[in-house]
């Protein structure tokens, strides 16, 4: 309870601190490529439910275009998607800006991943259970799987994590989030270019 409560948001502080006066260089250099390639804005804010479902604005560099279809609608993500979007998505440095929302205290270093809130009503009493903890970076379902494994499948690895955070089950994420990243699996789903969206699970 101790960790839960006080040490890890003191981690949370040091690390992202840390991370963005030593990564503010490559901060800069990609902000200046995004802006290159993708055009303005450089970052991409959405709104994402954390904490207990409290809405924050959580910030990761921009990766697709704006491009419309003849009705100005987004076209299909794999098609704004560039391939230098892909890139910074399968080496994560697409969520470096997250380290700003981490130090402000909306996210944590490790934890279930911040969705979108429109599932917030979709999800059954054992999955709303994903929102007892600040959202994270990196979680335990992103090292077992992340966009690859299913939704349900995900969920429960989010809700197992919550019932037994712990320091050193933090450090292990952690390191396996280091071996994930370098091997780059399971940024895609086997049908999507990033993750087909969440419509609910069906009760048995």
């Amino acid at each position: 309870m101790l960790y839960r409560k006080y040490i890890k948001r003191l981690i949370d502080i040091i690390i992202s601190l840390t991370a963005i006066i030593l990564l503010s260089p490559v901060l800069i250099v990609l902000a200046l490529l995004v802006r290159i390639k993708l055009g303005s804005p450089v970052l991409f804010r959405q709104q994402r439910p954390g904490y207990h479902g409290k809405i924050f604005g959580m910030m990761k560099f921009r990766t697709m275009t704006d491009e419309k279809d003849e009705n100005g609608e987004l076209l299909p993500d794999e098609v704004r998607l560039t391939p230098f979007g892909k890139k910074l998505r399968s080496t994560s440095l697409d969520e470096l800006p997250e380290f700003f929302n981490i130090l402000k205290g909306d996210m944590s270093f490790v934890g279930p991943r911040p969705l979108l809130v429109q599932y917030l009503p979709l999800y059954n009493e054992e999955q709303a259970h994903r929102h007892d903890v600040l959202p994270g970076l990196t979680g335990w379902a992103q090292v077992n799987g992340r966009n690859a494994i299913s939704w349900e499948k995900k969920f429960e690895y989010d809700v197992w994590y919550t019932r037994n955070i712990s320091f050193l089950l933090d450090m292990k994420i952690v390191f396996m989030t280091v071996g994930r990243v370098l091997k780059r699996d399971g940024i895609s789903s086997e049908t999507s270019a990033t993750m087909e969206f969440f419509t609910g699970t069906r009760e048995e």
